[in-house]
């Protein structure tokens, strides 16, 4: 299942703690949020929290014996663990809380928040005919296409034959199987399209409209990349992290 979030940019102090008086849940009342620039970012301690610190070591050891490169605990806001090892991702320098790594399908989260923001702009609505935004995009006729909404591309519910190469975004490789909702696959290109309905429908390209409303606004680092025809984002575990205070705090 995927949860839609809205952006709403929140107000902070100097402090860095998200003001949530408008009406936020009060678990996250508190939540401290790193400033958008520089490298400053508040800590605790696993002792101030009561945590068992004799097995951190065994903790690091299994992560490290896992290939894990980066692993952060936070604790409202606030980190509590960093541990970073192995290499980068062009297997030469150690990897440091300034090495970047790509986030595969994890990234599908950053594509359907910005959807997300994109109703909240009055761009588009998840009832919208997937071609207002795409034209003519896949090879089924025009009445099997004109079924196909933004729903069932955030929901994998298109109904398009995923048997094939299940990336490939062509449109000779957009063919049918089925009418939406009537069956679900985890079909990556009409996910990777949705770019494509953002583009659309905000007129602007992709990547300028994540970087102004979602990246640049929380002091996330990264770019998209493609890769064959997956648009993959990398940047830090950090920036990781600030996206999951964002979405741990409804979006504010």
């Amino acid at each position: 299942m995927l949860v839609l979030f809205l952006f709403v940019v929140g107000c902070k102090d100097d402090d860095g703690v998200i003001d949530n008086s408008d009406g936020g849940d009060d678990n996250t009342s508190s939540l401290y949020f790193p400033p958008t620039s520089g490298d400053t970012w508040q800590t605790s301690t696993p002792e101030s929290l009561g945590w068992d610190t004799n097995k951190i070591d065994a903790l690091y050891n299994f992560l490290d014996d896992g290939s894990t490169r980066a692993f952060l605990v936070l604790k409202d806001g606030k980190i509590v663990l960093e541990h970073y090892a192995g290499k980068d991702i062009l297997n030469i320098s150690d990897f440091t809380k300034n090495s970047k790594w790509y986030w595969a399908s994890a990234g599908k989260t950053l594509t359907v928040f910005l959807v997300g923001q994109a109703i909240a702009d009055g761009y588009l609505n998840l009832s919208d005919k997937s071609s207002k935004h795409m034209g003519n995009w896949t090879m089924l006729t025009k009445e099997q296409e004109d079924k196909i909404t933004v729903r069932h591309q955030l929901t994998m519910t298109s109904g398009l034959d995923d048997s094939g190469n299940s990336d490939c975004t062509d449109q000779t490789c957009l063919t049918y199987k089925a009418n939406p909702v009537e069956r679900w696959a985890y079909h990556n290109a009409p996910y990777t399209l949705l770019d494509s309905v953002i583009q659309g429908a905000t007129q602007q390209v992709f990547d300028d409209y994540f970087n102004t409303t979602l990246r640049d606004p929380i002091g996330m680092d990264g770019d998209w990349t493609y890769l064959d025809y997956n648009h993959v984002y990398l940047s830090t575990a950090r920036s990781m992290a600030r996206f999951g205070l964002l979405v741990l705090n409804d979006g504010k």
